[in-house]
């Protein structure tokens, strides 16, 4: 999300656009000025450009929007050279609704292509498919040829898209399915196994005709294995309480601390955020990030409630650990105060949760440690 712009909000979702966006613009000129095309010519060019990521974009929007029917929220799209990025909370842990979100993209650009076909039945130029396809290779001169090429791109998006390429579209379908007949976490080892062949694939075709393949390759390999350890580390977690991964040796804040407290508590334990108590009862907590930030303002002589934060809730010991950490993720919180009952008992912290997850893979020797450690990391990010 660093070096990111917002274009607007649709449906109460953030539109982001990655700075390295403009540069694919601006290829996209050069190679018109090159043909001799002149500034029509150059114009209408970027003009599909944008046009094709208005396509991604309302393509990412089907995702979030039939997320949205499950009660899992989007934090943002995201359009970068290669595509767009819609950031779900998460995936839904039903196959039956993970199919329809997965799904709901590819089926946007379905009904994007249909119209586009039917506006150009309704003024005559409406040719085979494969005739259309030569718009993209002799250059965008007509609005007609305009409308070929944008159709034939959601075509092709679609069946890329649908490639069973996990964690893909097309791979999210897969597993989906595989996940009626097995086990999940099995579902999820097929899929991201045939997304890495799929990848590879992808790379050696990239090397002999289009580089962009090759990026694409990398990060659906490395998203296939990342979603594989996920999937399997939150098995571990499954019904597991909290109390079994919390923290029980701790320090409170007061909110009328100041600062200055919190920093000889910091730099005397390994404890990094701290509850923060009004007559012992937690009203927030202290996060290492925000008493750095307050000290780069040269507040460090303001009290604690002036920079605790509020949206981390705390979380009764006999939770399970695997909706707990889900929380955690979808809220940005490192740390929450375990209660049993009204009394704070100890932290669960996303350090913590790692730990613990390490010790019992090497246990079960599921997934090697160090994977547990870096997965954790990401999911943290």
């Amino acid at each position: 999300m660093n070096w990111t712009f917002k274009l607007g909000e649709v449906a109460g979702i953030g539109i982001f656009v990655h700075w390295t966006f403009s540069l694919l613009l601006i290829w996209v000129a050069f190679l018109h000025l090159q043909q001799d095309a002149g500034a029509a010519g150059v114009a209408l060019g970027i003009l599909l450009v944008l046009a094709i990521f208005g396509c991604v974009v309302l393509h990412e929007l089907g995702h979030a929007l039939t997320a949205r029917r499950y009660g899992i929220k989007t934090r943002d799209i995201t359009l970068l050279p290669i595509g767009g990025v819609a950031r779900l909370e998460r995936m839904p842990d039903d196959p039956t609704q993970e199919f329809w979100v997965a799904i709901a993209g590819p089926a946007v650009n379905v009904v994007i292509a249909a119209v586009l076909y039917a506006v150009l039945t309704i003024i005559g130029a409406a040719v085979p498919l494969e005739s259309m396809a030569s718009g993209l290779e002799s250059g965008i001169t007509t609005g007609v040829t305009f409308l070929m090429t944008l159709l034939v791109v959601n075509v092709f998006m679609i069946l890329f898209n649908l490639l069973p390429a996990f964690p893909m579209d097309g791979g999210r379908v897969l597993r989906a399915i595989l996940a009626k007949r097995m086990n999940y976490v099995r579902a999820t080892q097929i899929a991201a196994n045939v997304g890495q062949v799929m990848a590879v694939l992808f790379g050696i075709v990239g090397l002999m005709s289009n580089p962009m393949l090759i990026l694409i390759a990398f990060f659906v390999y490395m998203g296939a294995q990342e979603e594989s350890h996920m999937v399997q580390m939150r098995s571990i977690l499954r019904g597991v309480p909290v109390r079994e991964a919390m923290m029980t040796r701790f320090r409170v804040l007061s909110e009328n601390d100041s600062l200055a407290v919190a920093i000889g508590e910091l730099l005397a334990g390994s404890q990094q955020d701290f509850p923060v108590q009004r007559d012992g009862q937690v009203i927030g907590i202290l996060p290492r990030k925000r008493l750095f930030e307050a000290l780069h303002e040269g507040r460090q002589d303001a009290v604690v409630n002036q920079f605790m934060e509020t949206q981390c809730e705390t979380v009764q010991d006999y939770e399970r650990l695997d909706e707990t950490f889900q929380r955690m993720r979808e809220k940005g919180c490192t740390m929450l105060p375990v209660m049993r009952g009204p009394r704070l008992v100890g932290l669960v912290t996303l350090e913590n949760v790692g730990e613990w997850m390490m010790i019992q893979t090497a246990l079960r020797q599921t997934v090697p440690p160090a994977e547990v450690a870096d997965a954790l990391a990401h999911a943290n990010s």
